[in-house]
Order: C-alpha cells, then structure tokens, then sequence
C-alpha cells in the first residue's frame, strides 16, 4: 500500500499548506514550509554482506535522537533468522521499550488476517473465489452486486466496498464480528466487485468474520491456534484482553502527549487489532520470506504476495520500491501507535518498525527506509525532522493568528469608526477573509477525509495525532469569529450614535 494511502498523518506538507490558506485571510504570511531535512548519516556502510548488529544499533540509537520518538522498537531479519531485534526509549508508564515490548501494529494486522484465510483455504474449508455470501450467509448488503463478492476481492480490496457506501460508525460500534457484518446491511457499493480498489478496513472484519465460521471459534482463538502458536509468537494476540500495551502517544508541538488509545477492536480486529512486538514480529518475517515454520503451501503464501491485476496490492501486502529495492510492505497507523512491515524476497531481508506514538509525520517509515539501505550496503540517511518542523510552523502560525485576533478585536472600535456610513454589502465584503478561516474550520473534517479517499473521520480522531493541525485551525477560526463579531458590535454603537445625534 503506497504510503500516501494509509494516513492523513503523513501529509504533513500538505497540512502545513493547508494551515497556511486558513489564517492567510486574517493577512498572516509565512514563507516557511518544512521539508524532509534529513541529514547524512554519521555511519558508515557495510563493506560487504549483512549489516552487523552492531551497525544496525548504532543507527537506531540516532535515528531515536534525530526522530525524538518516545519508544520504538525494531527487528531485522535475513535468511531465516533474526539478525537484531531490540528496543529503544520508554512507553508511557516509562519504562523502556524493549524487544518484548506489547505494539499495537494497526494495519500490519491485514497481512495476518490474510494468513489465517488461507490455511482454511488450504485446508478447504474456505475459497477464494466463491462469493462470500455463499460462504457468509449472513453478510448481506443493499447492492445486488454485492452477491459478486469473492473473498479473493476483500483481501485484494478490490470488493466494491468504501468508506462511503457503508455505515462504518455503526459497524464499529459492534461488539462481536458478527454484529459487525450485520450492521453492513443497509450498505452499497462503489463498484462493481474486482473492477476498483479501494482501502477499506470493512474487507479485513469481513474476512475476519469468515475465519471464525469457518474455523469454528473466534477470531482471537484462531489466531492463536493457527498462526501466532505454530510461529512461537507467544506475545502476540488480537485484541488487549490477553496482551496489553501501555498507552500510546500523541505529539503535541513537539510535546508527546500520553493518550489511550481511541479503538478497542472489540468486534474482532481483523483489520487491525493485533498486538505484538519485535521478536514474534522477527518470527512472522521469516515465516513471510518462506524460511522457518511455514502455515501454508508455497503457492499460497505467492498468492498472498501476488497483486491484483486492479493495484500493486495482493492480501495485506503492497508492492513498493524503497532505497531501489522491491519489497512488500503494509504500515500500519492507530491514533497513539504507528507500525510498518517490510520483506524482500529476493534478497531474504525482512524488517519492521514500531513505535508508541503518533504524530503528524510517519518517522517509523523514514527507519525503515534507512534499514533496507543498510541491507543494500548503502549508508543511511538519519530519520526525523519534518514532524518537528511541521508543528514547529503550525505552532508558529496559531501564535499568529491568535495575535492577529487579539489584535482585530483591539482595533474594531476604529474599523468601525471608518464603515459608519458604508453599506451592507460594502461592509460584508470587508468581513469576509476574517470570516473564511472559520468557514475552513467548519469544512474541516470533511476536507480530511476527503483527502483520506473518503474515509469516515470524526472530530474526536482529529484531536488525536492531527491534534497541532486542529488546534491551530481551531485558533484560526476563533480570532476570525471574534474579529467579526466585535468589528459588528462596534459598528452598531458607532452607527447608533450618528443616529442619535
């Protein structure tokens, strides 16, 4: 899954950008703009062969100082066995992270839904090119052509099913998966199935849904029995009820903020409910490149990482070229956790990242990049920088705009002064770029997720890792609408004195 996909989070120049444009009405003008300033690593390349553990460290240690994350955790693995795994800065309770260390992993969670599908494929159980309401009576939707839904289009995301054609507010408020599917009832699709793709977590509960009836116990359960337990990933579970992590962060101008966690997955987490940490994540990696204990056939685990003739996108695994190298990869973003997961296959490579936080910038895919350099003998660049610099601007420009408010208000008794004998239309002309920030704040949510592809976001998330771009349009619209509302009560006097006189 490209990356510009997966969260607004990571469209930080076009946050700041957008910032910008909100406060520009109130005659602000900032010439600055971050830029991903990464610097050249002070480390040096392999000579030849693997990277050493030694090596890799050195790089994590720097890439947490120049991220200024709160915790992380990192594993490399090659050719069947875990070359580092380890831990790096403290969760919320302060303690330090280690490679055992509970992770939310979001997304990543696809490409073991995926996995637990097809050793009930192998097994026959299931099939990837029946419809799923054959195989799933109880999924149902409003579209006839929903009856076309294979199990192959959800995994690929080609099903027809968006964000907007289905009630996800609803659905997610489901205790049980199968609630979960019967709230997608009233639902449409996009369209047709196998002809677009569209990223949709429902795929992945649905699929999820499939996994537990046609396995016979929960989703959690077959997990555990089918795939975390033959992998020996004896950390990792669906779900916190077995495996809790602490929570997470959120950073706040630069401030990281500790804050739980906004989903709890309790209908099942099939899209992105797993819980793990970097050594059982060095297991499933090299499980993922065909070494040590495998779930399926050969010609299964290809099928997995095989794209769809619709997007580079198989079943919970993009194709991306990173640092030159072709690889599989699937990130992962909740509100106070961020992941991201790498194999390549023909080198042997396997990597992943996880961090306890979340922030307007991905930093998680940034280490990940300069790992996979490291693997290709090339030094890395060093992480981080645009997060900072992001909301080092936004700071900048609530500052700003909260002083050009104070400032607006301050002065509206001699703005008024002049527009006593002006006319309406006159007048609400000069009012409207006071008045444009707040109109951009009330279209704010509807922007954002017109820009995730028309996914259903709330005001809620927004306050979470988009926290210093919300604030600093909530700012924005608060010193237009005092601007405008003082510069209106001012005019009233002035124009009732002439009145009266």
């Amino acid at each position: 899954m490209k990356r510009k996909l997966i969260t607004f989070a990571r469209r930080t120049g076009l946050a700041v950008s957008l910032a910008v444009s909100l406060v520009s009405p109130l005659t602000l003008s900032l010439a600055v703009a971050p830029t991903a300033a990464t610097a050249v690593s002070r480390l040096t390349a392999p000579v030849g062969g693997e990277p050493s553990p030694a090596a890799i460290d050195a790089y994590l240690a720097e890439a947490m100082e120049s991220t200024a994350l709160p915790g992380m955790s990192v594993v490399v693995t090659h050719n069947g066995k875990i070359v580092h795994a380890a831990g790096y800065g403290h969760d919320s309770a302060g303690r330090p992270v280690t490679e055992s260390t509970p992770m939310r992993v979001a997304s990543l969670s696809k490409s073991f839904t995926a996995m637990a599908v097809m050793t009930l494929v192998d097994d026959g159980r299931l099939s990837l090119d029946e419809p799923v309401a054959e195989q799933l009576p109880e999924f149902r939707l409003a579209d006839p052509r929903a009856r076309g839904i294979t199990l192959r289009h959800l995994l690929n995301q080609t099903s027809g099913i968006s964000d907007g054609t289905v009630d996800i507010r609803a659905a997610e408020s489901a205790t049980t998966l199968a609630g979960y599917v019967a709230a997608l009832r009233g639902g449409t699709l996009a369209a047709d199935p196998g002809t677009r793709w569209a990223y949709c977590n429902v795929n992945y509960e649905v699929a999820a849904r499939l996994v537990e009836v046609a396995g016979g116990m929960s989703f959690g359960a077959y997990m555990k029995q089918r795939v975390f337990g033959p992998l020996g990933m004896t950390g990792s579970a669906v779900g916190d009820q077995e495996v809790r992590p602490s929570k997470g962060f959120n950073s706040l101008f630069g401030a990281w903020v500790p804050r739980p966690e906004l989903r709890d997955f309790l209908y099942g987490g099939g899209a992105g409910g797993v819980i793990t940490d970097a050594a059982d994540m060095g297991k499933w990696l090299i499980s993922q490149n065909g070494a040590g204990a495998q779930l399926v056939r050969p010609e299964s685990l290809t099928t997995m990482h095989t794209s769809s003739g619709v997007r580079d996108y198989g079943m919970g695994w993009g194709r991306e070229t990173v640092d030159g190298a072709d690889l599989l990869v699937h990130s992962g973003n909740l509100f106070t956790y961020t992941a991201v997961e790498a194999i390549a296959p023909d080198t042997g490579y396997g990597f992943a990242a996880m961090t306890n936080g979340a922030g307007l910038y991905d930093d998680v895919y940034d280490v990940l990049t300069g790992l996979v350099a490291m693997s290709r003998g090339r030094t890395p660049e060093v992480p981080g920088g645009v997060r900072q610099q992001a909301e080092l601007v936004l700071g900048l420009i609530a500052l700003a705009a909260a002083g050009l408010g104070v400032l607006g208000v301050l002065r509206s008794r001699r703005w008024a002064s002049r527009r006593t004998g002006s006319p309406a239309w006159r007048v609400g002309l000069r009012l409207v770029p006071a008045l444009l920030p707040v109109l951009l704040f009330a279209l704010y949510r509807d922007l954002i997720s017109f820009l995730m592809n028309g996914r259903t976001v709330t005001w809620e998330q927004l306050t979470y890792s988009a926290a210093p771009m919300t604030i600093t349009f909530a700012v924005a619209a608060a010193a237009g609408a005092a601007t405008v509302v003082t510069r209106l009560l001012r005019l009233r006097e002035s124009r009732s004195v002439v009145s009266s006189r």
